[in-house]
């Protein structure tokens, strides 16, 4: 008697993962993880080149099949796989290759992967802008650290990112929300239905061992992908604003900075005599995170939640940040270390904790009690396959309920598709 088959899903990737560079890289990662350990059978695309820094996905059994944009022979691969669950990385991905998982896989369940939303984070780059151009002042953004929902709402509505973004949001069956502030931003001002949204942090597992103490630690530091426009910018703020306070305070003070893809802007700060050290890629950023006294990040716009701030907890490494950087990380439960407003006081939080070993172990004890709390990877890989199989059991009552969704992919897709295969007839005749 023949076995059944197991669920096919296939992952249409915006880039190959790369989880030692950034979280989305982490939490593509941990969805994977979460499906193989159903024994689903899983197949990864993507159009992009390969990175500096891939996951090996073979030596996990996840096929890797390259595809192309604006090309028919990604019809016959799809047809062929035939996916019971596809999941686009990003809504990118859902704009070019929906339309065609819809006319060849009409009964796969479509599942968008947001990482964050894209065009919140853009339409708070703009605001960050915008108040650079307009003062000097380079110490207070309180203004920018307490936007009402609505106000985000007014910076994102007029922008062509949030009308494709949203747009996708809507198309797909499922989509996957890293931060509870967008789920409400897009239910309270966006009026999409709950049912298309669904919570899944970052998943990972409580550490087992203690962490490094306060005498086993030195030094500050700050990570995270240069590629990624929030983690440049908080780069930026560090060297001009926050760091020259520091050395105030502590003149022999050293911060070193890790990052994925360092251009030659970055390096190009680097002064040992400030004690402002840029290091490049990490090779094992958890091992580099454990010996830092503090993790600084300096966040001055962004969306998401923060992968870095997640990898300072496992590692009992008290973070300081501000509220944008805090954004749907703990809740009501206290911040594993200090939540600044201003250069001046990011620079006397920082100081403290790093002085500090009763503050400094109780920010730690927080950030621990702050994994079980919110991101173990038991409850939220459960929840995810339970709201998968739900989604699948319910898709057509579910397509039925989502109008507007049906109506977006009516016209949407066929502009889209029109144009791809205007692109590709283009393509061959040149």
């Amino acid at each position: 008697m023949s076995q059944p088959r197991a669920t096919q899903v296939l992952v249409i990737g915006y880039v190959w993962p790369e989880p030692r560079s950034s979280a989305a890289g982490g939490h593509m990662m941990q969805i994977l993880q979460t499906f193989l350990q159903q024994g689903w059978d899983i197949t990864f695309s993507s159009p992009a080149s390969d990175g500096e820094h891939p996951a090996d996905l073979t030596a996990l059994g996840i096929r890797q099949v390259p595809i192309e944009l604006n090309n028919s022979s990604f019809d016959a691969f799809v047809s062929e796989l035939a996916p019971d669950i596809v999941l686009f990385d990003r809504f990118m991905m859902e704009e070019q290759f929906g339309w065609r998982v819809e006319k060849h896989c009409p009964n796969a369940l479509r599942v968008l992967e947001t990482s964050d939303l894209q065009s919140l984070r853009d339409a708070r780059q703009q605001r960050l802008k915008d108040r650079l151009k307009a003062s000097d002042d380079t110490n207070d953004f309180n203004d920018l650290f307490a936007p009402a929902l609505r106000e985000e709402f007014q910076l994102m509505a007029d922008t062509d990112v949030a009308k494709r973004e949203i747009a996708a949001i809507y198309r797909c069956d499922l989509n996957l929300m890293v931060s509870e502030v967008e789920i409400e931003l897009l239910v309270e001002q966006f009026q999409v239905p709950r049912s298309l949204l669904h919570w899944c942090p970052l998943m990972v597992d409580p550490p087992t061992e203690p962490p490094r103490t306060f005498e086993e630690r030195a030094h500050f530091l700050h990570i995270g992908n240069f590629r990624h426009a929030p983690n440049w910018d908080a780069v930026l703020w560090l060297k001009t604003a926050i760091w020259p306070l520091i050395r105030e305070q502590i003149p022999g003070a050293q911060l070193h900075i890790y990052g994925a893809y360092t251009p030659p802007k970055a390096t190009a700060l680097h002064n040992a005599s400030q004690g402002f050290h840029v290091k490049n890629w990490a090779e094992d950023a958890l091992e580099v995170m454990s010996a830092a006294r503090i993790c600084m990040a300096p966040l001055r716009f962004g969306a998401g939640i923060k992968g870095k701030i997640v990898d300072a907890m496992l590692c009992g490494t008290p973070v300081v940040t501000t509220p944008m950087g805090a954004e749907a990380m703990h809740d009501q439960e206290p911040w594993p270390g200090a939540v600044a407003l201003t250069a001046q006081e990011f620079a006397d939080c920082a100081v403290r904790l790093h002085d500090d070993k009763t503050s400094w172990n109780a920010a730690q004890d927080n950030g621990r009690a702050l994994l079980v709390e919110r991101y173990q990877q038991s409850v939220h890989g459960n929840a995810l396959i339970k709201k998968i199989i739900e989604s699948q059991q319910q898709l057509a009552q579910l397509r039925r309920d989502n109008f507007t969704g049906s109506m977006l992919r009516h016209h949407q897709h066929k502009s889209t598709q029109y144009m791809s295969q205007w692109i590709e007839v283009k393509n061959k005749v040149q």
